[in-house]
């Protein structure tokens, strides 16, 4: 692992206009999975409302460059290794649990060293992060703790039973936190989207459209978003906005929540 540097203040991201008087101006946030995808847009999301941001990524560059761009800070660390949280800073007020992965096939052929690993990133790491950051919410009375959950943690699809099993397992967490955390003024919630268009969805896209011999648009519209009200994917500035909303000052009594966003996927 690198140790960070806190480099000097960088410019406001393009996600948010700048604020005299921003919202979450002197807490700190810490988001997993923060170098791309969801957990990029809510980095740059929480840093334009005013937080300072540690962003947690194995891709070093990647998370280097943005932690720059936010005034952030970037921890390069891989959370597949459970000890390496206790590397990471424990003074948060938010926690983005977001970092994840995805394999695809029938029970009967899923490689168990595929499936522990999963859960170890998915489930298992949130737990040590919170088990590690909760003290100190508690000590100053307030905190936000957002689970990037899905609509498969609250649905079942054939063939992602490791994803499946970990994102109902990051639900069932994110209540007991909520919970346990309530008397100390921190909530817990999940955010559930449906398919977002993220670097993990476009390859998943793309290797359908070859294994079915159908275009990119119609594994979109028949595969993906068959069950979804709602034909068009999530962008992940939308899923970040959602998550802005849950760490915002209106929404202390909102929490042991779902909050799907999924096109009308759950409606069905």
């Amino acid at each position: 692992m690198e140790t960070p540097q806190r480099p000097a203040p960088g410019p406001a991201p393009l996600t948010a206009p700048p604020s005299a008087n921003p919202p979450l101006a002197g807490r700190t946030a810490l988001v997993t999975g923060a170098a791309s995808g969801i957990g990029r847009a809510c980095a740059q999301a929480l840093a334009a409302s005013g937080a300072h941001v540690h962003v947690v990524d194995k891709a070093a560059e990647a998370a280097k460059s943005l932690a720059a761009a936010i005034g952030g800070t970037a921890w390069v660390v891989d959370l597949a290794v459970p000890d390496v949280v206790d590397t990471l800073p424990a003074d948060a007020d938010i926690v983005v649990n977001n970092a994840g992965l995805q394999h695809v096939a029938p029970v009967h052929e899923f490689p168990p060293d595929r499936f522990a690993l999963i859960q170890r990133v998915m489930v298992e790491t949130p737990f040590r992060i919170l088990r590690r950051t909760l003290p100190g919410m508690y000590e100053r009375g307030w905190g936000r703790v957002v689970n990037i959950s899905s609509v498969h943690g609250l649905r079942a699809s054939p063939y992602k039973s490791a994803y499946v099993t970990a994102k109902h397992a990051l639900e069932g967490l994110s209540k007991v936190v909520a919970l346990e955390a309530a008397e100390h003024g921190v909530t817990s919630n999940c955010v559930c989207p449906g398919y977002v268009r993220t670097p993990l969805v476009e390859n998943q896209i793309a290797d359908q459209a070859r294994t079915h011999g159908i275009s990119e648009e119609e594994v979109v519209g028949r595969v993906m978003l068959e069950r979804s009200a709602i034909k068009r994917l999530i962008e992940p500035a939308d899923v970040a906005e959602a998550v802005l909303w849950l760490c915002g000052p209106r929404t202390g009594h909102i929490t042991g929540t779902s909050l799907s966003m999924d096109g009308g996927w759950t409606a069905n």
